[in-house]
């Protein structure tokens, strides 16, 4: 049978180029004349934020957006047809905050952040994770999207004499960011990278700008398995992801873990539209984001995608990874952000 309950899904899409005035009008088109019965998996903080009353005006479900910001599990009730997915940047700070406090109680603290919501959502939870410890940080800088150097900014963190260099950014600026201290013959004994720009694609351009023995022993985040890492090579997940991406992925590259993040939210598409039921109503489908209690194969051993009437983040649980010659490896025991 086609589908879902022999209803075939239709995936109708846009390129919003990251542009939340695009991403508007965009959602208006598939709001009125795609008629669109969801909106699934919209990239990032700033283009969601302006749809978010947009769709929950039309009571349109707008459901496992593609951004971990708080906002999307905290604010449920004043917008209740939106919903998060992947663990919280606050949660992921925490994580973070609680390693350096546990395994590095003298260290010396740079934070380079992007100075918007994204940033200060990760470093309130950076410094809620290093409690009293937070004294550590010598250095707190942010950076703006429109900056077209960080020079400045990472002199100034170089002559602070930290030694752990905390980088709450995005993909692109943390090449840059990387680069840049590399020019700046700054190389800090531990880098610690967010989950959003640990990517292979990024870690590789970040080797080729500062050597690989610059970004050797970097620590990030992540929640689902990494179908480079030859740990996964014959995971009944990583498998079929891969036989997905051959059939239906047009020449993709089933070693982007862009590629991996969309298989495994599309397998939690699935799970909700049968808990929508045989005749899913656009009530039923918002209805079932608060009542996920699963496995999904495609995340890391012991993560759970789970969410209650008090509790909208479906994914809260992480392990910390180690970045050395081009894999990530998990180490430690599985945290629980929230």
């Amino acid at each position: 049978k086609l589908g879902v309950y022999g209803r075939k899904i239709v995936w109708k899409y846009y390129d919003d180029g990251y542009n939340p005035a695009n991403t508007v009008q965009l959602t208006n088109q598939l709001i009125l004349q795609d008629k669109v019965f969801a909106i699934v998996g919209t990239l990032g903080t700033e283009p969601n934020i302006p749809i978010r009353p947009l769709l929950n005006s039309r009571k349109i479900p707008h459901i496992l957006v593609s951004t971990g910001a708080s906002y999307w599990g905290l604010q449920y009730k004043q917008f209740p047809w939106t919903s998060g997915w992947q663990p919280d940047y606050i949660a992921e700070g925490i994580a973070y905050g609680r390693w350096i406090a546990r395994n590095a109680p003298n260290a010396k603290i740079a934070v380079f952040f992007q100075n918007d919501d994204y940033g200060k959502d990760y470093l309130k939870g950076l410094k809620i994770g290093l409690a009293a410890k937070r004294t550590l940080i010598a250095s707190e800088l942010g950076y703006e999207i429109t900056d077209t150097s960080y020079a400045s900014q990472i002199a100034r963190q170089k002559a602070s004499g930290a030694d752990t260099w905390v980088l709450l950014t995005t993909p692109t600026p943390t090449v840059r960011a990387i680069a840049t201290a590399k020019a700046l013959a700054w190389r800090p004994n531990q880098i610690v990278i967010n989950s959003v720009a640990n990517t292979d694609s990024v870690m590789q351009a970040a080797a080729r700008s500062a050597g690989a023995d610059f970004v050797n022993g970097s620590v990030s985040s992540a929640y689902t398995k990494n179908p480079t890492n030859p740990k996964y090579a014959k995971d009944a997940a990583v498998k079929r992801y891969r036989s997905i991406i051959a059939r239906f992925g047009g020449g993709a590259d089933a070693n982007n873990t862009f590629h991996y993040y969309g298989v495994a939210k599309a397998s939690d598409v699935i799970r909700l539209l049968y808990l929508a039921g045989k005749n899913p109503t656009r009530a039923s489908l918002i209805a079932a984001t608060a009542k996920m209690n699963w496995v999904n194969p495609f995340l890391l051993q012991g993560v759970k995608v789970k969410t209650g009437p008090q509790d909208r983040f479906p994914i809260s649980q992480m392990k910390l990874i180690r970045y050395n010659n081009g894999t990530w490896s998990e180490f430690g025991p599985l945290i629980k952000g929230r």
